[in-house]
């Protein structure tokens, strides 16, 4: 059943299409349309921006604790619509039930964090250097902050960002990808329902562009005071350019190119069993996906026999069955990633699948779940022989394509690791403490896991990237409070005088010629 879906300003649906209409088929099921949207156009998202902006300082006045309760209640809807909510983001994009479950209890644990953090927004007192006066610190929402996030992850991500600014006092104005608007609604309505004033929270479904052009009108107007993206490189060094000409630093969490290090002392099956799920675990539709697997000469043969039984044998087909993964997300990634299997070049060998590409009765793939004409299924593809001179290993290739490198010495490996310029997850499996360590200090990225996957995010650990993977702004956790707050200092003197700083100071006498006899 196709599911009308629009913008939602000040908690009231729009009518209308200003930016036309898009429809979200089912990628498992090209025949079906989950949704039917009524994109905003330029406009439309500066009345949202607008409208958060007028109702801001009307929430910041709501005392914490009670807006971390408003977050509890979200919470609580989250929770008791989990399964609802998964299926939907199942049918809309793809993504294995299992793992939509998981996303949907990453929101449930956001909530249950910042809940507390409504009572925990800390400032300190600090002692004055001079007498009958008192300094303190206080955190001070931002503002009105605009959300841009990407549709392969629809609730979890945009809750990394959403949940700690209404709990630091924030209004917001969240643009979701086009192409999950059915999912985008459900989640809207959940938050309207939670408890927080009207007009704090609003949602604006269009086009990249038509954001783009609206954000930049809305800087302008003075409406917006922190931007967060989610998505590509290349459109968060847009989003980048045009926050610094309004002198404001956004939080930018964008792509990756992540390392998976197998040293000589690894325990192989679980190595394979982490580039498995790293790798191919949402078609490698995650910012997070393993790029190129990095294995020690002494030990790679060996796990490339593994690896490839490994991916030879998984089950990959409907989403709703128990799968490693279902099809791409929409029609736009699956051209995308036949774009990226032309970087395979001549000195490289295929693994992984008797075929590549599309997977369909043409092409087929042995043990498909379902019909494999129904959707857009691709076959896994390794890749092995990647050096650092291929396109192959410098760019992020969103899909299930995965690299493997040979190394000889530590130094190698680690060159490998950093040389494709992005930061933002990594992996090593050895049981050498020492490679640990050396591995932490080197890796340029803001995320590492010892012999685990590439992925798997929790709600109280940063998340984020350097480099080409972010400005180094930290999602989740307290962490995030710093992109949601302003520091305020306030002093206070009642000496009933004048006490001006580093000159009224108290002197402490001392003889500084004083030495000791030998």
């Amino acid at each position: 059943m196709t599911k009308a879906v629009g913008s939602n300003i000040g908690g009231r649906a729009l009518e209308g299409a200003p930016g036309g209409k898009l429809e979200a088929p089912n990628p498992a099921r090209l025949d079906e349309v989950v949704a039917e949207a009524s994109l905003g156009d330029a406009a439309t998202f500066v009345e949202a921006c607008r409208v958060a902006y007028g109702a801001q300082q009307a929430w910041a006045r709501v005392p914490a604790p009670v807006r971390g309760r408003a977050v509890q209640q979200i919470g609580r809807l989250v929770e008791e619509n989990k399964e609802s909510l998964a299926r939907l983001i199942t049918r809309e994009i793809g993504k294995p039930y299992r793992e939509s479950l998981g996303e949907v209890q990453e929101v449930i644990d956001t909530c249950n964090f910042f809940l507390s953090e409504g009572r925990r927004l800390y400032g300190q007192t600090v002692p004055s250097e001079m007498p009958d006066k008192q300094l303190f610190t206080f955190r001070m929402p931002v503002g009105s902050a605009v959300i841009i996030t990407a549709g392969n992850f629809p609730v979890a991500v945009p809750s990394w960002y959403i949940i700690p600014a209404l709990v630091c006092g924030n209004s917001v104005v969240w643009k979701p990808a086009e192409y999950t608007p059915a999912t985008a609604e459900a989640f809207t309505q959940i938050i309207l329902h939670g408890g927080v004033l009207a007009g704090v929270f609003n949602m604006v479904l269009s086009e990249g562009p038509v954001a783009f052009e609206g954000l930049e009108r809305a800087l302008e107007e003075g409406l917006v005071d922190k931007v967060g993206f989610t998505g590509s490189s290349d459109v968060g060094r847009r989003i980048g350019e045009l926050c610094g000409r309004h002198l404001q630093s956004p939080c930018l969490e964008l792509g990756g190119k992540n390392p998976l290090v197998v040293m000589p002392d690894a325990d192989l099956d679980l190595a394979v069993e982490g580039s498995l799920f790293s790798g191919f675990g949402t078609a490698g539709q995650r910012c997070t996906s393993l790029g190129t697997v990095i294995v020690h000469e002494s030990v790679h043969d060996e796990f490339l026999s593994r690896f490839t039984r490994a991916v030879e044998s998984a089950s990959i087909g409907d989403p709703f069955q128990d799968v490693l993964y279902g099809p791409m997300i929409s029609a736009r990634f699956s051209q995308r990633f036949e774009g990226w299997l032309e970087l395979v070049q001549p000195h490289h060998k295929l693994y992984g699948s008797t075929a590549t590409g599309r997977i369909t009765s043409q092409n087929p793939r042995e043990g498909f779940v379902g019909d494999p004409d129904a959707g857009l299924y691709y076959h896994p593809t390794i890749v092995d022989g990647v050096t650092m001179q291929d396109d192959l290993y410098r760019l992020e290739t969103f899909g299930p394509i995965v690299g493997v490198a040979t190394f000889a010495t530590f130094e190698q490996a680690m060159d490998l690791a950093n040389g494709h310029g992005y930061g933002l997850s990594s992996s090593i499996y050895t049981n050498d403490p020492k490679s640990v360590f050396r591995f932490r200090e080197r890796i340029s990225a803001g995320m590492v896991s010892v012999n685990n996957s590439t992925s798997g995010a929790e709600a109280h650990l940063p998340f984020g990237g350097n480099k080409r993977s972010g400005n180094g702004a930290r999602q989740a956790g307290i962490w995030v409070l710093d992109q949601f707050t302003r520091w305020q200092a306030m002093n206070w003197d009642y000496s009933g005088r004048l006490q001006k700083a580093q000159m009224d100071v108290a002197e402490v006498g001392a003889d500084l010629s004083f030495r000791l006899e030998s």
